[in-house]
């Protein structure tokens, strides 16, 4: 499975990289070490043994990424041993739900935030979540299902794009998936834009089957999505959240005003797709009213020939033009006549 995401093939899933070192069981995905203005390092085991005890890098400026799939319920055994965490955090890395959070203890910020998996196609992409805990100089990141975006960050990094803290990548995670969520809501624009032509071109052969299933896809969809970004956007906006001093630039300010940008072009979205509703439903009425009008005109118009075939088919003796070859043109035209009476008098009325 992939956790990256080609910019050239947005589409198409890049192989995770090489994790040779680490035993299967461990999940360990990557291990890097990074320091501005370097290429990342892989770290070997024992590294990876120094990170989760705590030990600071022994190069200055440097800190450790360490990424795992939870996928196997050993891993997530092995997320409650990690030494250099409270078991608060510990829990959060291993949990499996979709829920988000943002928690703080000391200089450590954890939870757990949402992201896509690695659909083929930006208009059925699952929404997914993904767990953290960060330190000043350690990274620990956590999915059960694979995450684009963290991989997208991952190749950033490898490429010699500058990270000078953990918390820009927890930033530059959120960043993508804002980033996502604007590509989803452009596809769903697109879909009302194509309901709304057909609105405004509304005649008989108008399909409202079709405009209805455009309008509930962008409404199931949209709904689906501010799920999710809400509650995003109310952590990072909550007065209670405190985070420590080195990640309050990169997880509140930043990260702040990319979800709550996402979250109005959502809401702006949810909006256009409630005024389309209302003019299908407003177009539906008239199209039923207009049948409606079209069924009692005409059977306004048959009424009268249906009272005179009622009248001659009494089997009553002594029965008008009951005798004679010509009887059934006579009462035909007798129909005939009332008919274009009744027609008439709906003219006259301006009825018609």
């Amino acid at each position: 499975m992939s956790d990256m995401l080609s910019p050239a093939v947005p589409h198409a899933p890049t192989p995770e990289p090489a994790s040779a070192p680490f035993p299967e069981a461990d999940g360990l995905v990557w291990a890097i070490a990074c320091r501005p203005g370097h290429k990342p390092e892989k770290l070997d085991a024992e590294g990876v043994a120094r990170a989760l005890a705590g030990d600071p890098p022994p190069v200055p400026d440097t800190w450790v990424w360490l990424h795992y799939d939870i996928v196997h319920t050993a891993t997530r055994a092995r997320m409650q041993a990690i030494p250099c965490l409270p078991e608060e955090a510990r829990a959060a890395l291993g949990n499996i739900d979709r829920g988000t959070r943002l928690e703080v203890e000391g200089d450590i910020v954890y939870g757990a935030l949402p992201g896509f998996d690695d659909s083929m196609s930006e208009d059925d992409k699952n929404l997914s979540a993904w767990r953290f805990a960060v330190l000043p100089d350690l990274l620990i990141t956590t999915r059960r299902q694979p995450v684009p975006a963290l991989g997208l960050v991952y190749r950033y990094m490898q490429r010699g794009e500058p990270f000078t803290s953990p918390a820009e990548v927890v930033d530059r995670t959120l960043l993508e998936f804002a980033d996502t969520v604007r590509r989803n809501i452009a596809l769903l624009d697109d879909h009302l834009d194509r309901a709304e032509d057909l609105l405004l071109t509304l005649d008989q052969h108008t399909d409202f089957g079709r405009i209805s299933g455009l309008i509930g896809r962008v409404r199931r969809r949209s709904t689906e999505l501010r799920r999710v970004i809400s509650p995003v956007d109310r952590m990072f906006r909550s007065e209670d959240l405190e985070l420590p001093e080195w990640a309050e630039d990169d997880l509140r300010d930043r990260s702040q005003r990319q979800i709550h940008a996402a979250l109005d072009d959502l809401l702006a979205l949810q909006d256009r797709a409630r005024s389309l509703q209302d003019e299908l439903a407003s177009g539906q009425a008239e199209e039923t009213n207009r049948r409606l009008y079209t069924v009692s005109i005409v059977t306004t118009l048959m009424l009268p020939a249906t009272f005179v075939t009622g009248f001659f088919g009494m089997n009553t003796g002594g029965m008008f033009l009951a005798e004679g070859r010509a009887g059934t043109i006579e009462a035909g035209c007798i129909c005939f006549l009332f008919m274009v009476i009744t027609w008439l008098l709906l003219k006259l009325m301006k009825l018609l």
